[in-house]
């Protein structure tokens, strides 16, 4: 079916042809090129790297290729078991290891995994390493170790409460406000170790918890991305249950997002303005997403009179645009928030506590707060092109053809007109053109991309 190599792991589906999926072979192949790498990085030291799981099906067995591939090349390891990947990033600095990997596939289908790889400060690897390491596994020069040098095996089965605890102690984090709520939530954690940690970390704050896909076994009852369309029987248990809001998170737990009491979602996109809108309330700073992200939060940030900026899409963009403008949150508008006080990387439990403080504090409805952010629409499409067309020159001469607006050409090329704005940006991996456009109202918003589809033809023809 399908295996994708690329600067932040190796994702395929299981099972079928070597080469072509995500099969043993490729699973011992690419652990090894990232241990080479990092033992070409210090060859003269001993290495250690943490290692967790979602709850995907095959995730014990890709687990078990990759850590006794590792051992073989004399790297210890870390076995944190079922986890999510913040509680990895984590433990990569608690453990002073010299990297990580998360066994997941993130929002994918069950039939996908991946190992998602980390550097020593528990954060993603930039460009220039993910190409080493893409390039180890392809030249397959990999040195193992004597049999008296073999790396050893360490389970740890307290990280996720070590990760919680860590979020309870963060300062923005109103612990006591939020156990004298007296709340009832929902959870909807797809079957994967989101049933774990949520609702162990909701239970500490005192909150009913009324669990909904909480058991960690891989079935995934429906597809694993938290949109809209995805959550309908989170809607319904809330509504049911008279909860005070619904929590929804991806199987890897690193996005977020919000039902409110009414069955109505608050929005992927909100998750990261809501964060935000707390986070500033209480320490000026800059902000930071990516530039598919919503306007909403640079409305928020200027609020506050503070500056956001826009990096490319990725998770380790937004992490570098942060560090270089010392950004106090950041993130992506698929519900992932960056809070540089716990750690550099997209942590639903981070913002959970940071949402319900400000929930408690506002002393508003989930229904209610939404109102109080800015309203806007996004539509998201893609046009398919023939391989034979220049897709860089068709985006040149869009950007030239809207030159007298603001122009952004960081990720492919977004237009900002004054009360909307539109983004393209090309597949790396195959001829499609992704456009996104967010404005003041649907109409608005659809209006912008049937322009745009209109002028690529034009321009393609």
């Amino acid at each position: 079916m399908t295996l994708i190599k690329s600067i932040s792991g190796i994702r395929g589906t299981i099972g079928g042809v070597h080469g072509d999926n995500l099969t043993p072979i490729d699973a011992v192949n690419f652990g090894c090129a990232y241990g080479q790498w990092l033992i070409n990085k210090n060859p003269n030291s001993k290495h250690k790297i943490i290692i967790g799981r979602d709850a995907r099906i095959s995730g014990e067995m890709i687990q078990n290729l990759v850590q006794f591939s590792l051992i073989s090349m004399g790297i210890d390891i870390v076995d944190l078991g079922l986890s999510t990947t913040p509680t990895v990033e984590l433990m990569v600095k608690k453990h002073n290891a010299d990297g990580g990997i998360i066994i997941t596939a993130s929002h994918n289908p069950t039939q996908w995994n991946a190992l998602k790889l980390l550097n020593e400060n528990g954060e993603f690897l930039n460009s220039h390493e993910g190409k080493l390491i893409v390039d180890f596994s392809e030249n397959k020069n990999f040195t193992f170790s004597q049999v008296e040098d073999l790396g050893t095996l360490t389970k740890e089965n307290q990280s996720m409460n070590q990760h919680i605890d860590s979020v309870l102690n963060l300062n923005l984090v109103n612990a006591e406000k939020i156990k004298a709520k007296k709340l009832k939530i929902v959870v909807d954690a797809v079957n994967s170790t989101g049933g774990i940690i949520v609702p162990d970390f909701l239970n500490k704050l005192d909150i009913e918890v009324i669990k909904l896909y909480c058991q960690p076994n891989g079935n995934f009852p429906h597809n694993p991305e938290p949109l809209k369309n995805n959550l309908k029987d989170l809607s319904n248990k809330v509504i049911e249950t008279g909860a005070d809001m619904g929590i929804a998170v991806d199987p890897d737990v690193d996005r977020l997002v919000f039902m409110c009491e009414n069955g109505e979602l608050f929005g992927e996109e909100n998750t990261l303005v809501a964060c935000s809108d707390y986070v500033l309330s209480k320490t000026p700073g800059n902000t930071v997403s990516n530039l598919s992200s919503s306007r909403a939060l640079n409305d928020i940030t200027l609020e506050y009179n503070q500056t956001h900026y826009y990096s490319a899409v990725g998770e380790v963009n937004v992490i570098e645009k942060m560090k270089e403008v010392n950004a106090i949150i950041g993130g992506e508008g698929n519900g992932g928030v960056i809070y540089p006080e716990s750690h550099y990387g997209r942590d639903a439990i981070v913002g959970i506590g940071l949402f319900l403080s400000l929930y408690c504090e506002r002393n508003l409805s989930a229904s209610n707060l939404l109102n109080t952010y800015p309203k806007y629409y996004m539509v998201k499409e893609k046009i398919n092109l023939s391989s034979s067309i220049n897709v860089d020159k068709i985006l040149n001469q869009i950007a030239e053809e809207y030159k007298n607006e603001k122009i952004d050409l960081v990720d492919g090329v977004r237009i900002d007109f004054i009360d909307s704005w539109v983004q393209l940006r090309k597949s790396n991996t195959e001829p499609i053109i992704r456009i996104y456009s967010e404005a003041k109202s649907e109409e608005k918003s659809n209006n912008l991309i049937s322009e745009i589809k209109t002028l690529i033809k034009e321009i393609a023809s």
